[in-house]
C-alpha cells in the first residue's frame, strides 16, 4: 500500500490557508481588532500568530530562513516585537497591538503556505522519521513536528472563526 505522505500533510496545510481565507474574506477593520474581553485574542493577532507559527517552525525544520525576514514581511507588518516573536507568552496589551489588515494578513500566510507546500513536496516517507529535536522525550520526529503545526494552527484558526462569529452576532 502506498500513503503519499507528502499530500496527506499538503492537504492539511491547505485546509488551514482555507479557513484563514474564510474568516479574512469580506472582515471589516473593527471585527479584525475585536476583543470579546480585555484579554481575548483578536482575529489579527490569532492570524498572524498562526503563520508565525508555521513559519517558525518550517523555516527551523528545514533549516532556511523564515519568510518573515527574507521576504521582507517584517517590515510589512512593522510591529513592536523582536524579529523572532511568534506569538508565544504575548500578554494581552501584546495582542492588542497587531493590527494589519486582512489582505497584508492573507499575503503573508499565502507566502508563508507556498513556502511550506514546496517544502513538503520536497520530502520522502523516510524524511520524516527524522529527530528534530532532541529536548523532548522520545525526541521529535519531523513528522510529529509537522503535525504538532498542524494541530496549532487549526486550533488557531478556529478560534479566529468563532470571535468573527461573536462580532457578526453582536
Amino acid at each position: 500500500m502506498h500513503v503519499n505522505h507528502a499530500g496527506v500533510l499538503i492537504d492539511a496545510f491547505d485546509r488551514i490557508k482555507g479557513v484563514v481565507h474564510d474568516t479574512l474574506d469580506d472582515i471589516s477593520p473593527e471585527a479584525l481588532t475585536f476583543r470579546p474581553d480585555e484579554e481575548a485574542n483578536t482575529i489579527a493577532w490569532l492570524i498572524w500568530h498562526l503563520t508565525r507559527v508555521q513559519d517558525d517552525h518550517v523555516a527551523g525544520v528545514e533549516g532556511g530562513e523564515q519568510v518573515w525576514t527574507s521576504d521582507g514581511w517584517e517590515g510589512r507588518f512593522g510591529l513592536p516585537f523582536e524579529s523572532s516573536s511568534i506569538g508565544y507568552g504575548h500578554s494581552a496589551d501584546d495582542v492588542a497591538r497587531v493590527s494589519a489588515d486582512a489582505d497584508l494578513l492573507r499575503s503573508y500566510h499565502d507566502s508563508v503556505h507556498a513556502r511550506t507546500v514546496a517544502y513538503l513536496g520536497s520530502l520522502t516517507a523516510e524524511d520524516l522519521d527524522r529527530v528534530v529535536d532532541q529536548q523532548w522525550d522520545p525526541p521529535v520526529t519531523l513528522g510529529v513536528r509537522l503535525v504538532s503545526v498542524v494541530s496549532d494552527d487549526l486550533q488557531h484558526c478556529g478560534q479566529a472563526a468563532y470571535v468573527r462569529g461573536l462580532f457578526e452576532r453582536k
